[in-house]
C-alpha cells in the first residue's frame, strides 16, 4: 500500500506554470507505476499523465501533451508534475495516484490508491 500527499497547487494566470509534487510512503512505491489525474468542476475524472516504475516510460493525455512533464525520484519517493503554458481549462483538483502495476497507468481505473488532491486554478 502506498500513501500519497500532494502539494504545489495554487492560483496562476493563463500561460503561467506550476509544479505539483507528490510525497509517497510505503514499501511498494519503487515497484509501482505512478501518475496524475484531475477532476474539474462538473466534470468526470480525467487521466493526465503516467510514468512507469523506473521512470523510463511516460504517457500523457492529448490535452496536456507538450505542456506537462511527469517525473519521479525513487530515492526520495516523490513524483512531480511540471505544468507549463497553463490554460483555464486546466483548472481542477489534481490527484497523485499509485498504479496497480509497475507499468505506465493511462486511465483513472489503473490507480489503486491516491492522495487527497491539490487545487489548481488558472485564471484567464
Amino acid at each position: 500500500q502506498v500513501q500519497l500527499v500532494e502539494s504545489g497547487g495554487g492560483l496562476v494566470q493563463a500561460g503561467g506554470s506550476l509544479r505539483l509534487s507528490c510525497a509517497a510512503s510505503g514499501r511498494t512505491f519503487r515497484s509501482s507505476g505512478m501518475g496524475w489525474f484531475r477532476q474539474g468542476p462538473g466534470k468526470e475524472r480525467e487521466f493526465v499523465a503516467g510514468i512507469n516504475w523506473s521512470g523510463g516510460r511516460t504517457y500523457y493525455a492529448d490535452s496536456v501533451k507538450g505542456r506537462f512533464t511527469i517525473s519521479r525520484d525513487n530515492a526520495k519517493k516523490t513524483v512531480s508534475l511540471q505544468m507549463n503554458s497553463l490554460k483555464p481549462e486546466d483548472t481542477a483538483v489534481y490527484y497523485c495516484g499509485a498504479a496497480l502495476s509497475d507499468a505506465v497507468p493511462d486511465a483513472p481505473t489503473d490507480f489503486g490508491s491516491w492522495g487527497q488532491g491539490t487545487q489548481v486554478t488558472v485564471s484567464s
